[in-house]
């Protein structure tokens, strides 16, 4: 494993073309596959936890599950209620849908208590979750109607054109993050590399490696269906971290260059940087692949998606930067050092003289590399007082972390959504109109048929104490169905209030903790359970909050082992999951203060959900811990690597965290760019997502890895490589001995 790397570095050098064409022929391969075979989308099946899936089984078991269903509203435009053009509007409207295939049935059109609008129910063919495929055909027909009858408003909403208009907002706000997040990265890479050449590589690559992996997260969708989201992640981690792999090889090379003042060949150079930061960057993706197959313990069809979204991207950036990265290099050189000897040649003949060609030191990567003041004065502090250091710049991020302990959880209904999306603001006055179309409480029940009269008493007398109460819909009827052989029964009870809302919350509270029990629950031999709006939302919470200790400690442990692997130190490891904690908490502890409070929502357009996305916590501290271990591998092989070439513990600890400083916060900086524009997306979860992982990583890579990680280094001295020190040499670390680029033994490219 340490010699792979460098193995496959020197086959994609001495092989440069077959590198490069394998390379782009392996991603249109597996975008040819992904689009032959097709996406295998998550069905409502996949999404079930808790009481309210195992209630969503019994229902399906009778052929009374949920159906995608739409509304159609219809009000003047102006002045009172026009009942004569409305009902001819409904008529209309029902003759249109019901003649379309996508349509099971049309319900008898509702007026409103107020008399001034009135409701056609249209309910669709097939699963619930296939509704936004199919709705596209009844939003045209509303429209017809509309303009047929310019004296009315003829709207639709409902979950699938909410579904719709969900994805296609998500749609645009992605295509806005990517023309926002590409030019930044690109004249971030300029600054870095000062070569347009140079900068442009690490952006192809990310955008093959997420090419590649788009393709083949189609084909890991028929083993772990698609809830939708991992297209999301494969753009967000693919760019960061396929920018940042190539960035660390190419800094790498470039200072080998330096180094080498033209003595060595382009073959040679990347060899070098294989078996220093290709190494590295194998370690850190590992690290990132390990944390994140953590998700997989939560059982969750989301959480699995977004770890295969992940893990496919990690993986196959790492291999661009191990084998295509190489040969392009290779050749880039190559073209650097012909160009240099063309112009020595024509100074040489416009002076009259001999021909010396000058040593292209950076000329195939831009400016000779170099750290800052701007490091120097970071790690400034550290160097001269690690213990006060340490102190008051954890004593910072534990106060940047305490807000997390008033952290809230809540499950994002869909009344949460942007109301820049048509059908929410449809929905808003549909449910004004109509409240008891907010949330529905649904019980179902599972007897033996001959039983069926004794439980539809008992579901009447649970409807009579809810009708009684202030927390239910006092006029909404409550609706009975039973299935076919009489087995499963469904009861549905309206709640005047929105699912995220306290009342709707204490109304399932209520149902589940004193109804339930003294009418259907008390029944013996019969199974009841509750599902809904809220209960998926309180069930799934609970799921999450049961499965994150287990996610935690196996996140912890795994991190543990594989720093202990990449560099044989237990005393290394601890220190790595520490950090890497806080920079967790701190950052998750920032999402709290900003996003649970109501003061920051102009800042960044959101509307306060009074809580954290109950998705959020547990996906950022995996992925989050993965990303800490980019900068801790990068900063401590640099580290080690001094120590083994016989520096003092001080001096290796102050060598490689100068020499990491400048790229470490170069990759932070794209990454933080990719994350931050998450942060002008509609979606309030992915707001959070974007924002918490942008802080975290500038965090992680300026205070942790320049002010905590050196503190905690230079006092522990030599007992921070326990059980096992560096190798202690004079000279050089050992590395391949390699080839000097003479004009005798320089290979030809």
């Amino acid at each position: 494993m340490r010699n792979r790397p460098v193995r496959m570095a020197r086959w994609s050098a001495r092989h440069p073309w077959s590198a490069i064409v394998g390379w782009f022929v392996f991603v249109v391969l597996c975008l040819g596959a992904g689009m032959a075979t097709g996406s295998n989308a998550a069905t409502a099946e996949d999404f079930r936890v808790g009481e309210a899936g195992h209630a969503e089984s019994m229902a399906a078991e009778g052929g009374l599950q949920r159906r995608p269903t739409e509304h159609v509203l219809i009000r003047a435009r102006s002045g009172g209620p026009d009942t004569g053009s409305a009902a001819a509007a409904a008529r209309e409207l029902t003759d249109r849908m019901a003649a379309l295939p996508e349509v099971a049935e049309v319900a008898a059109p509702v007026r409103s208590r107020d008399g001034h609008a009135l409701r056609v129910t249209v309910v669709l063919k097939g699963a619930e979750l296939e509704g936004r495929k199919n709705v596209v055909p009844l939003l045209a027909q509303t429209a017809k109607v509309a303009a047929d009858h310019p004296g009315l408003v003829v709207e639709e909403t409902g979950s699938p054109a909410i579904s719709k208009g969900v994805n296609d907002q998500r749609a645009d706000d992605l295509a806005l993050s990517e023309r926002l997040t590409l030019p930044v990265t690109l004249v971030i890479l300029l600054i870095v590399f000062g070569s347009v050449v140079m900068a442009g590589v690490p952006l192809l690559l990310a955008l093959s490696s997420i090419a590649a992996s788009l393709g083949l997260a189609t084909l890991a969708s028929h083993v772990l269906p698609d809830p939708g989201v991992g297209t999301n992640m494969i753009l967000l981690i693919g760019l960061a971290v396929g920018v940042d792999y190539t960035l660390f090889y190419l800094e790498r090379e470039r200072e080998e260059r330096a180094r080498a003042e033209g003595r060595l060949s382009p073959e040679a150079l990347v060899e070098l940087a294989a078996a220093t930061a290709g190494r590295a960057i194998v370690a850190s993706g590992l690290a990132v692949i390990v944390s994140t197959a953590t998700l997989y313990l939560a059982t969750d069809v989301i959480f699995s998606s977004l770890a295969t979204g992940t893990i496919l991207v990690v993986a196959v950036a790492v291999a661009s930067s191990l084998t295509v990265l190489p040969a392009l290099l290779v050749k880039l050189g190559h073209r650097a050092e012909r160009r240099a000897a063309r112009k020595a040649a024509r100074r040489a003949r416009r002076g009259g003289g001999q021909v010396r060609t000058k040593p292209a030191t950076a000329t195939a990567t831009g400016r000779k590399p170099g750290n800052g003041r701007v490091f120097a004065a970071l790690l400034r502090p550290a160097r001269r007082h690690p213990a006060i250091t340490l102190c008051v710049s954890v004593l910072l991020v534990l106060g940047m972390a305490a807000p997390v302990l008033g952290m809230k959880l809540i499950d994002p209904g869909k009344d949460t959504f942007s109301r820049d999306i048509p059908a929410m603001r449809v929905h808003d006055r549909l449910t004004a109109a109509f409240p008891e179309l907010l949330v529905k409480h649904e019980v179902v029940v599972r007897s033996a048929p001959d039983r069926t009269p004794e439980v539809r008493e008992a579901l009447a007398e649970l409807s009579r104490r809810a009708l009684a109460d202030p927390l239910f819909a006092p006029h909404a009827e409550p609706v009975v169905r039973t299935s076919a052989e009489g087995r499963i029964n469904v009861l549905e009870l309206a709640v005047p209030y929105p699912a995220p809302s306290g009342p709707a919350i204490e109304s399932l509270d209520r149902l589940r903790g004193e109804y339930l029990p003294a009418t259907v629950g008390a029944l013996p031999g019969v199974e009841v359970a509750v599902s809904g709006d809220v209960a998926r939302g309180r069930d799934y919470v609970e799921h999450e909050s049961r499965k994150l200790p287990l996610v935690i400690g196996f996140l912890l442990l795994l991190t543990f082992v594989m720093t202990v692997w990449a560099f044989r130190s237990v005393v290394i490891a601890l220190v790595g999951v520490l950090l890497n904690l806080l920079s967790a908490a701190a950052s998750l502890g920032v999402l709290v203060l900003v996003f649970q409070g109501t003061w920051a929502e102009e800042l960044l357009d959101f509307d306060s959900l009074g809580a954290i996305a109950s998705r959020v916590p547990l996906f950022l501290f995996v992925i989050l811990f993965g990303l800490s271990m980019d900068y801790q591998v990068f900063v401590v092989s640099r580290i080690k690597e001094a120590r083994d070439q016989g520096m003092t513990a001080r001096a290796a600890v102050l060598d490689g965290i100068t020499r990491s400083a400048r790229v470490v916060t170069s990759a932070a900086l794209v990454m933080v760019t990719v994350f931050a524009a998450f942060v002008f997306l509609h979606l309030t979860e992915m707001k959070q997502m974007g924002f918490c992982l942008a802080v975290a990583v500038l965090l992680d890579a300026v205070v942790v890895r320049m002010m905590i990680l050196p503190s905690i280094l230079l006092l522990l001295g030599e007992r921070a490589w326990w059980p096992r020190r560096p190798e202690q040499q004079t000279g050089t670390a050992a590395v391949p001995v390699l080839p000097v680029a003479t004009p005798s033994t320089r290979p030809v490219g």
